[in-house]
């Protein structure tokens, strides 16, 4: 493997290893950054934006509504994925994660000043999907550069627990989204939906200086560089790297339906769960503290399934999670109507524990599917169509599913039972990419 030409002295395998410390540890706070901007959006759609856009309606249809302006960001994540792939693929991994990571925290400080329907009617709700779009972009294109990241500076061995710490981003970004949300929740509640509900938003200002400061003292990926010099003394045309992907769209595909499941599981606990057992009586700040203490626990146990991935291989440790998620379904939401607080934590925390065995690995499972000159295209892409089938729809697949039911929770479980079975098939029928060569282009 290449590494970056360095100035310091000294063994280079401590200096490499030092770098590769210093990119994962950068990987996740961007990570973190991102995700704390993306799903405190959900967690909003999910307590405060029915009340404070979608205003007249019943209770539950506005949740519909709401969840479908959260859906608009998974819309976008593909199209972020194909946009920052490309230069990511052409000009390096680096720059575009500096883009990225601007473009979220513009968005989600501008999220926390638009007007409510109260103010400016309808049009407050439009301001909110054209922002909720920026975020998907942004994210679509964060997502691929950081796992890319931290796989291409780290060792062939631990590559699924380096590339893990970016999936772990996505837990602890909703404990602080959760926590900051909850805070603010134990206003009055007139004045938590007038302007106590923006404070997080903003402070996602705060959150992006500190990521920009970290951001832009890592190096480029060794990988990549190598890729280049290659390309270059061989004087070969640069590719366009969605061709190359779409040329071979097998990977593609499945990695699309391989991980569905997984970010429904996500999506479905970080709002539908949430707005379930608030509805039943518990209360909402509880409900939020519950999820951001299992999110919490949840963490550690992402990376351990990327550090199991390097062991037992990535799609073993992938289907044994989503197989023991689909016997936990039943269990779980009956816990989450329990209107005990305890019980709603522990809900969340097996359910987060367990899907923590799919998502640890997948960061991995999906970039090392891809040559070096289309890994972030590629990866990028497979990834966020995986997140728009499994999450864009299923807030409000399953609030509508529940309201036409009669509020029959059976209904749900059915549904994200089926689409898991779906993700372990397809889970199956994708090759082992664990020992892949990544310096192949």
């Amino acid at each position: 493997m290449s590494t970056p030409v360095t100035t310091n002295t000294g063994d280079p395998t401590a200096l490499r290893r030092k770098e590769a410390r210093t990119v994962v540890a950068s990987s996740y706070l961007g990570s973190t950054i991102e995700y704390y901007d993306f799903l405190l959006y959900a967690t909003a759609a999910a307590v405060v934006f029915p009340k404070v856009f979608f205003t007249g309606m019943d209770d539950w249809v506005g949740v519909v509504a709401s969840y479908g302006t959260f859906a608009a960001g998974y819309l976008a994540r593909p199209l972020g994925g194909i946009i920052f792939g490309h230069f990511g693929d052409r000009i390096g991994r680096k720059k575009m994660l500096i883009v990225s990571m601007m473009m979220m925290g513009v968005a989600s400080t501008l999220i926390g000043l638009v007007p409510g329907s109260s103010v400016i009617g309808p049009w407050g709700a439009v301001l909110l999907i054209l922002l909720r779009v920026v975020q998907g972009i942004a994210v679509g294109g964060e997502w691929g550069g950081a796992a890319l990241m931290a796989l291409e500076h780290s060792d062939a061995k631990r590559r699924g627990f380096a590339a893990s710490f970016v999936n772990a981003g996505a837990p602890t970004g909703a404990v602080l989204g959760t926590l900051a949300m909850g805070v603010v929740s134990s206003l009055p509640n007139d004045q938590f939906l007038s302007w106590g509900w923006r404070i997080p938003f903003l402070i996602s200002f705060v959150l992006l200086i500190v990521g920009m400061f970290v951001r832009l003292k890592v190096t480029e990926s060794p990988i990549f560089a190598a890729a280049v010099a290659q390309e270059e003394a061989e004087g070969k045309k640069p590719r366009i790297p969605l061709i190359q992907v779409l040329k071979k769209p097998r990977p593609l595909i499945f990695i699309m339906l391989a991980g569905a499941a997984g970010f429904a599981l996500q999506v479905v606990m970080a709002t539908f769960a949430v707005t379930y057992a608030v509805s039943l009586g518990a209360p909402r700040q509880g409900v939020l503290y519950a999820f951001a203490g299992a999110s919490t626990i949840g963490i550690a146990f992402v990376l351990i399934g990327g550090r199991l991935s390097d062991k037992l291989g990535r799609k073993p440790v992938m289907v044994a999670g989503l197989v023991l998620f689909i016997i936990y379904l039943v269990p779980m939401f009956a816990m989450l109507s329990s209107n005990n607080v305890w019980l709603i934590f522990v809900a969340f925390t097996g359910g987060l524990i367990l899907h923590s065995f799919l998502f640890g690995p997948m960061a991995a499972f999906v970039t090392e599917q891809f040559g070096t000159t289309s890994r972030y295209t590629g990866a990028s892409l497979g990834y966020q169509l995986a997140t728009l089938l499994g999450a864009g729809f299923t807030p409000t697949i399953v609030a509508a599913l529940f309201k036409s039911s009669g509020h029959d929770i059976g209904s749900v479980i059915w549904y994200l039972g089926g689409l898991s079975i779906v993700s372990i098939v397809f889970i199956l029928l994708t090759r082992e990419p664990k020992n892949n060569d990544l310096t192949a282009l």
